[in-house]
């Protein structure tokens, strides 16, 4: 997507957000003065969107090189890269609510899965700071981390349903309640959502949980359909993939937890309106008769 598409999305979510937003803030003190920001809200989250579709790999490279030199015509009331950092505090909650707008809708076909987001080397955890009292122990399926889990549940389009940020010693099945919300049909994961409970919770708004079993287990009875699309379960790892290697929502050079959601929100979007996801050539046909 350019960058001028880009801006009018979200310059267009702006202007219904702001004055809403305003309103539910907090009075100000009277004699408190409030200058008014050279650099509208849309253009910061334009400018932290982009960054993650630009190819680079650092942010202050990204702002110095390329959006000071390149995009003067676009912004141009352009600030510092210091002042800029300082403005990015501000665009959590925007961010967030755009993110909520940017979800796809259920199309009876789910799949769920979670990733670590590690916040520095394990030989580091002991002398890291910036994180302390948030990112906590977890381990995945390739070992020990330190940070944080992503939890992720798709259609078959690759379009993003739900998304949760975890502390890493977080359990897989807890926030998929909050995730799946509205949603129907058939939810697939691995073996990590097992559990009868959840189950049981997710059939009464009518999604069944459909996942492998563990060899000291008694196997259960799949259809063909259901057993095809467990195994195409990899399009989740695909998405991941592009998440934290083109969208870079994992590096470990933050210097505030702020700053670290403002780059996994943003990451998230820029992934939300890539063209091209990955995704299952499923018949729209095929995936009404789930409801039936």
């Amino acid at each position: 997507m350019d960058i001028v598409t880009l801006f009018c999305r979200i310059d267009d979510f702006c202007r219904h957000f702001e004055p809403v937003f305003k309103q539910k803030l907090l009075a100000e003190k009277p004699k408190q003065r409030r200058r008014a920001e050279k650099m509208s809200l849309s253009e910061v989250m334009t400018i932290i969107v982009y960054f993650h579709t630009s190819g680079y790999r650092n942010f202050k490279q990204y702002y110095l090189e390329y959006v000071q030199r390149h995009l003067r015509a676009e912004f141009p009331a352009l600030v510092s890269y210091n002042r800029f950092v300082e403005l990015m505090q501000a665009a959590v909650v925007p961010l967030s609510v755009y993110l909520e707008n940017c979800k796809a809708s259920c199309s009876g076909i789910a799949f769920v899965d979670s990733t670590s987001i590690a916040v520095c080397h394990n030989r580091r955890i002991h002398a890291h700071r910036v994180f302390d009292g948030f990112a906590k122990r977890g381990q995945t399926s390739v070992g020990w981390f330190f940070g944080f889990k992503l939890h992720l549940v798709i259609n078959h389009l690759g379009e993003l349903l739900g998304m949760r940020l975890t502390p890493g010693n977080v359990d897989d099945r807890q926030p998929v309640p909050a995730m799946v919300k509205r949603m129907w049909g058939k939810l697939f994961g691995d073996k990590g959502y097992l559990s009868q409970s959840l189950s049981a919770r997710l059939m009464q708004q009518d999604l069944q949980l459909i996942t492998k079993v563990r060899k000291n287990m008694k196997q259960r009875l799949l259809s063909l359909f259901d057993k095809l699309l467990l195994r195409k379960r990899a399009v989740m790892e695909s998405v991941i993939d592009q998440l934290k290697n083109i969208s870079q929502i994992e590096h470990s050079r933050h210097r505030s937890v702020t700053n670290f959601i403002v780059n996994v929100l943003a990451g998230l979007i820029a992934y939300s309106h890539r063209e091209k996801k990955p995704s299952l050539n499923i018949d729209i046909k095929e995936i009404a008769l789930l409801s039936v």
